[in-house]
Parts: C-alpha cells; sequence; structure tokens
C-alpha cells in the first residue's frame, strides 16, 4: 500500500514478521488437532505412518500457502477463489463453487465442531444413555443448543463479551496443547512409557484410497493456511514478511502436531485411539487421574472459540454474496444498530443442523475436504492460466517459482480423482452441489435463459422484494446492496492504460443483471437502475 492510500484509511501500522507468523498460528491451531488424529490413525493403522501423512499434510499446505500468496497480491480483489476464478471469467465454475461453500464447507465445518464439543462434553462428564438412540440426539441436542446461544450472541453482536471469550478460547488452546505435550513426555522420559512407540510402521495399512482419505484429514487440522492471502496490504514489506512468516509459521504448526501426536501415541495404545470418540479425553483419562477433568474444558472452550469464529465468517461470506447481487438480497440485510447480518447467520445455522445429519464427523470432514480441494483445484488451473497467457495483474505481486503451482495443482487433482474413484459416497455430496450450482447458473443467471424472459424478471423482482420486506419486519433489519461501483482497482489506478479488472459478477458486465435476476431484483436490462 502507498503511503497516500495509507494516509487515507487509516492504517499508518503494519505487521512485521512476528505479527505475520502469530496470525498464521493462531488462525490454524485450533480444534483440528483434537478432532482428527484417532480417524487418521484408523485410516493408516501405525504411529509412524500417521506422523507421515502430518508431516506430507504441513508440506502440502505449505505450497498451497506460497501459491494462495501469489494469488491474493496479483488479484487484489475481495472475495478469493470466488474472484480469482470471476477474474479469468470462468463464471460457471465460480459460482458453482460458491453455492459449494456456502451450502457445504461452512456449514459442514459448524458441525463438525458442535459435534466434537458434544462428544467431549459427554465423555468429560461421562454422561450415558440407555441405549445409542438416545445418546446419538442427546449429542445433538448439545451441539445445536450451543449453536443457539452463540446465534443469539451475534444477533446482538456483543463485541465485548465475543471478543474477550476469544481470548479465553487461546488461553485454553495454548494450555490443551502445552499440557498434552508436557504429560506425554513426562511419561516418556521419566516413566519409560515406550511400549506403544518400539515398532511404529508396524500393522501398516497403505491404500491410495485410505491414504488421501487420512491426507483429507490431516490438511483439514492445517486448514486456514491461506489466512495471510486476505491481509497482504497489512504486512509491512510483503515480498519479504510473507514467504518468511509462511516458512516460520508452517514449520512451528507441523512440529507441534507432530508433538502433540506423538505424546497421544506414547500414552494410548492404538485400539484404545481407535475406540475413542474424544482421544484428549482418553489421554488425560490415562494420565491426569482426578484431574482427567481439565483436557474436555480447555477443548470445550476451545471449540466454543472455533464455533464462534466459524459462524462469524460464515455468515459475513453468506451476506457478501448477497450483498454484491449473488444471492437473494434478504440475506444482505444487516441490523443497523449491531451490524449484525441476523438473516444471513440464521440461513448459517440450519444450513449447519441441516448437514450435521448427513453423516459422522468423518464422513463430515470428507465432504468439506472433497469440496474443498476441488475449488482449489480449479483456482490453482486459474492461477496457471494467468501466468501462461500473461494475463495483467498486479505489478507488485509476489511471483512463485511456477514449478509450485503446477505442482499444487496436480496435488489438488489427484486428492479430488482418487477420492472419486476410490470414495464415490464421499465425492458424491460435493460433486452433486457443484452440479446444481452449474445448473442454477445457466438457468438463473446465463442471459439467453430464464433472465431473457420479461415474466420471470417482474415475478423473481416481486417475490424478492416481499421476502426482504418481511425479513425487515421479522429481524429488524434493512438490506444492504454493493454493486462495486466504490471497489478499488490497483492495477488500473498504477496502470492506467490497463483497463480496469474484470471477472467479477458485481462489475458493470452485463453479468451483473442477470445475477440480479436471480437473486429476484432486477427490472428491465435497459435500466440503469440498482436494486
Amino acid at each position: 500500500m502507498t503511503e497516500d492510500a495509507a494516509a487515507k484509511t487509516g492504517r499508518t501500522e503494519k505487521m512485521g514478521l512476528l505479527g505475520a507468523v502469530s496470525y498464521i498460528i493462531g488462525n490454524i491451531v485450533g480444534s483440528g488437532i483434537f478432532i482428527t488424529p484417532a480417524t487418521i490413525v484408523s485410516l493408516v493403522s501405525s504411529v509412524g505412518l500417521s506422523l507421515v501423512v502430518w508431516m506430507l499434510s504441513a508440506f502440502i499446505a505449505t505450497l498451497g500457502a506460497f501459491c494462495y500468496v501469489e494469488l491474493g497480491t496479483s488479484i487484489r480483489k475481495s472475495g478469493a477463489d470466488f474472484a480469482y476464478l470471476c477474474y479469468v471469467k470462468w463464471y460457471p465454475i465460480a459460482f458453482a463453487f460458491m453455492c459449494t461453500g456456502c451450502i457445504i464447507i461452512y456449514p459442514a465445518t459448524l458441525a463438525i465442531q458442535a459435534d466434537t464439543f458434544s462428544e467431549y462434553v459427554f465423555k468429560g462428564i461421562n454422561i450415558t444413555m440407555e441405549n445409542d438412540t438416545q445418546l446419538f440426539f442427546a449429542k445433538k441436542l448439545t451441539g445445536f443448543s450451543l449453536i443457539w446461544f452463540l446465534l443469539f450472541l451475534n444477533f446482538f453482536s456483543l463485541k465485548t463479551f465475543v471478543s474477550r471469550f476469544q481470548i479465553v478460547a487461546s488461553i485454553a488452546k495454548i494450555a490443551a496443547t502445552a499440557l498434552v505435550i508436557g504429560t506425554g513426555l513426562y511419561y516418556l522420559f521419566f516413566k519409560g512409557w515406550t511400549e506403544n512407540i518400539q515398532d511404529p510402521f508396524g500393522n501398516s495399512t497403505f491404500a491410495v484410497g485410505t491414504f488421501v482419505s487420512a491426507l483429507f484429514s490431516g490438511l483439514y487440522s492445517y486448514d486456514g493456511w491461506d489466512i495471510l492471502n486476505f491481509g497482504a496490504e497489512e504486512i509491512d514489506n510483503p515480498k519479504r514478511t510473507m514467504p518468511l512468516a509462511i516458512v516460520f509459521g508452517m514449520s512451528f504448526i507441523a512440529i507441534l502436531y507432530l508433538f502433540v501426536n506423538f505424546s497421544y501415541f506414547i500414552v494410548i495404545p492404538i485400539p484404545d485411539m481407535l475406540a475413542s470418540p474424544a482421544v484428549a479425553q482418553t489421554f488425560g483419562d490415562l494420565t491426569l487421574g482426578s484431574f482427567s477433568f481439565i483436557i474436555p474444558v480447555f477443548v470445550a472452550l476451545l471449540l466454543i472459540g472455533s464455533l464462534n469464529s466459524t459462524m462469524f465468517s460464515a455468515s459475513r461470506y453468506l451476506q457478501a454474496a448477497a450483498k454484491q447481487g449473488h444471492l437473494p438480497s434478504c440475506i444482505s440485510c444487516i441490523n443497523p444498530i449491531s451490524d449484525s447480518p441476523r438473516v444471513a447467520l440464521l440461513v448459517h445455522v440450519i444450513l449447519a443442523m441441516g448437514i450435521s445429519f448427513a453423516g459422522d464427523l468423518n464422513q463430515l470432514i470428507n465432504y468439506v475436504s472433497f469440496s474443498q480441494w476441488s475449488q482449489r483445484g480449479c483456482t490453482m488451473a486459474a492461477l496457471i492460466y494467468i501466468r501462461f497467457t500473461h494475463k495483467p495483474v498486479h505489478p507488485e505481486r509476489i511471483r512463485t517459482f511456477i514449478l509450485m503451482p503446477l505442482l499444487f495443482c496436480l496435488i489438488c487433482w489427484t486428492l479430488v480423482v482418487v477420492t472419486i474413484v476410490d470414495s464415490f459416497d464421499v465425492s458424491v455430496v460435493g460433486i452433486g452441489i457443484v452440479l446444481a450450482g452449474f445448473v442454477f447458473f445457466f438457468l438463473f443467471i446465463f442471459e439467453k435463459s430464464l433472465p431473457s424472459i420479461p415474466a420471470y424478471r417482474d415475478n423473481s423482482r416481486k417475490l424478492n422484494e416481499m421476502v426482504t420486506i418481511w425479513s425487515q419486519i421479522i429481524f429488524n433489519v434493512m438490506p444492504e446492496l454493493d454493486f462495486g461501483e466504490e471497489e478499488d482497482n490497483d492495477l488500473h489506478k498504477v496502470y492506467p492504460e490497463v483497463p480496469p479488472l474484470e471477472g467479477s459478477i458485481s462489475c458493470e458486465d452485463g453479468v451483473k443483471r442477470r445475477v440480479s435476476a436471480l437473486s429476484c431484483s432486477t427490472q428491465s436490462t435497459d435500466s440503469s437502475t440498482r436494486f
């Protein structure tokens, strides 16, 4: 960011190397390390191969972080993958994956965290039921109760309470991981517990399909590696700071995750780990005695913080998509006092509750991972297309060695193709949503389909207005629409001879009006009035 731009926005202090490293670590380390270790072991059946999965996941995540930094500094538009795909005018693909994010990725992530919270609560308090059906619904209702409580907090945007609780969640995160590592190393060096790690690769099970599923679980725990992509302008000397922050931050997280898993293996035999839905609680039961309740308390607090963060970001994702006209305008509504996107929050929570019944924790993680890595494969293809066609990008971009995006793209599509071939039941959900997104695009957005019919435009506008008015009355909100006229276009400002960046559906290119037809807020195509 130039000095003039910094003065205009009031951003005079920028993040240095230490701040960027902390930003990466704080965003990645979370609930995943307490959710996926048992899943990975169940798929590879050995200590050594499980640790290999964790190391390989760290490598893939680090490689992806470098590639996404190039994208974020090349195409400086909000919207992440959606904006990058739109920049190369792959509108149907962009819209299809936007649907996937709204319907699968964010809701399933919330459902995973809520289910894990319930597991640790029930395990920590030692709650039992007469039969499995009662236990299943009791856990679901516990998770749903927490979700609705957090929904209430976000409805009224209790920022002081929420921000303070996030500090508590961060402390719980540090305390839980430190306690597991410290206890595990104590039992290794002072108690001589080496029985579980004497033959690290014994009984290993290697099959391509199951190994990819194990990688998906490991990569889920590293999710958030692209966080610097959203804050490049806030980082001092990004060309130097961002690569170093990725190397140091991801290396620290990889070592941390390896130590946590190694500590689990020192204490917990593999059969016991496979039988435990809450591996950290089992670890506490075997080592902490009467103080074992500390582990589920820390993990529960950590998960509450993760749930709140997911709900916050997912609702803003929905609201931003509706704000630019990609979804019905009622979802863009915010409360004018608290700035809370109440309709988007409610839609997100309902979707999360529904998708929580689509499978167990392992299946939900695979649904999320398959959808994410399919999208990332397309995004990497877009980056490679930009590089080989020499499309104009921001002159101050960070450029990686060409083999890095090629390798990452190959890895993404290998994970996707192997999952389709070996576990079609996992991939069918993501594929179905993507195909539905394509159908939706060509039916409701493509200019030669329904939007070309005046009756459709009139009726869809009336329906949208009615739903939006009722949303305003029920939720005490106001619609917030942004059609992109005031968005910065850094490339065009630096090089006036280069036309403004195209590829966002919020641009004045005719596609905007077709999306407005989908969101039921258009009028005739020759009108310049915005809704």
